[in-house]
């Protein structure tokens, strides 16, 4: 039993009342009016025009590759970072894309523009930037680039809710994002994700994507563009789409979560500022770009290579969870699923591989005090 767990349960007593009256009371239980309540809702907070809700954020990584194909044809390469998701890379492979994977920078464990840019060519048709851990890790060079070069850039903020940019949230400055709602981030739907954009078309494509390709789910406009004769209107299938649909459930919860995420994402990023104001930066990694952060976990980067399993061994007589590699595991490019696929690496992967060997991160939760912090980064600093 963990002291200090990875993740804190944050559904509390009032969300359970909120759950059980609504389902007690409720006639629909699937994809409905309270799916699209929490759609609006959520576009809202995150300042986009349209968000559609998902069973998780791995099937919002699936619907924005999805996309490309139907937009820039079913063959090509998409830019990804080592670290990050299984699923943002299994995504581009099951979608028929070669990964070409590129660099992080180590002060936001997201991909780095110099490397991007390296890796670009006449075959590149998007980019995948993940926000590890909370970090914001875009910036304007990526943005015009990826717009001078007319790729479609995607956005996966599935551990950075309410990290920003210019004092704009992380997830509007893409062509398309996708949020993660799994228990235990920033906010939970306790299985659910969403696929946000500016676009309206790819709106439009992905509540087809989200519900088997289905003509139905989109606006009139789009139903009549793939009307025919011979198909009856409510089951005419535009594109090749799944089942990925949310339930009324899910964004009960969300509706629910959502009015006290931004007072969780100010702990977070309180307890993000004690944890690396007080470890000893001439052991650890310390200087992460943090201005915009939403931290997720609190990172730990050993800087001496021999002291990982005294560190490990810390935590665990601490009682402290812990996982290896940091976000997703580590550098997603030593994985054996990989093996039977195509897949590029442009240059080399030094600082991935540096993450994935020397890092590992802890869970941050909102109710975590100073106390706490401070005392366990002392026994870390005595390692």
């Amino acid at each position: 039993m963990f002291k200090w767990p990875l993740i804190n349960n944050n559904i509390t007593k009032e969300d359970r009342k909120v759950l059980s009256d609504f389902i007690l009371k409720t006639r629909r239980f699937t994809n409905g009016p309270k799916v699209k309540q929490f759609e609006k809702a959520w576009s809202k907070w995150l300042g986009c025009k349209y968000s559609v809700m998902v069973g998780s954020g791995a099937a919002s990584n699936y619907i924005t590759t999805s996309i490309v194909r139907e937009l820039k044809g079913q063959k090509g390469e998409i830019i990804v970072p080592p670290i990050g998701w299984v699923s943002d890379i299994s995504s581009v492979i099951n979608t028929g894309f070669t990964p070409v994977f590129v660099d992080v920078d180590v002060d936001t464990m997201a991909i780095s523009f110099e490397k991007i840019k390296a890796a670009v060519t006449g075959d590149t048709k998007a980019i995948v930037l993940v926000h590890a851990l909370g970090f914001n890790g875009i910036n304007d060079q990526i943005i015009e680039l990826a717009k001078e070069r007319d790729i479609l850039l995607i956005e996966d903020c599935c551990e950075s809710h309410g990290a920003t940019h210019k004092n704009k949230k992380v997830g509007t400055l893409g062509d398309m994002s996708c949020f993660s709602f799994y228990f235990g981030h920033h906010m939970t739907t306790i299985e659910g994700g969403m696929l946000c954009t500016n676009n309206e078309e790819i709106y439009e494509l992905a509540r087809m994507f989200r519900s088997h390709g289905m003509t139905r789910e989109a606006s009139a406009k789009t139903q009549r563009k793939y009307a025919k004769p011979d198909i009856n209107p409510l089951f005419t299938f535009a594109v090749p789409g799944y089942n990925m649909r949310s339930t009324e459930v899910n964004a009960v919860l969300g509706l629910a979560q959502i009015k006290r995420l931004d007072d969780n994402i100010k702990a977070r990023q309180k307890n993000l500022d004690i944890w690396l104001e007080h470890l000893n930066s001439n052991l650890y990694f310390t200087d992460f770009k943090v201005e915009g952060s939403s931290n997720y976990a609190l990172p730990l980067i050993v800087k001496e290579k021999g002291k990982m399993d005294d560190i490990c061994g810390l935590l665990e007589e601490q009682k402290v969870e812990y996982r290896l590699g940091t976000a997703g595991g580590g550098n997603q490019a030593r994985q054996p699923y990989l093996l039977k696929y195509n897949f590029k690496i442009s240059e080399s992967l030094d600082n991935s591989n540096f993450i994935h060997d020397y890092g590992l991160y802890i869970g941050n939760h909102p109710d975590l005090t100073e106390k706490q912090i401070i005392d366990l980064v002392r026994r870390l600093n005595n390692v």
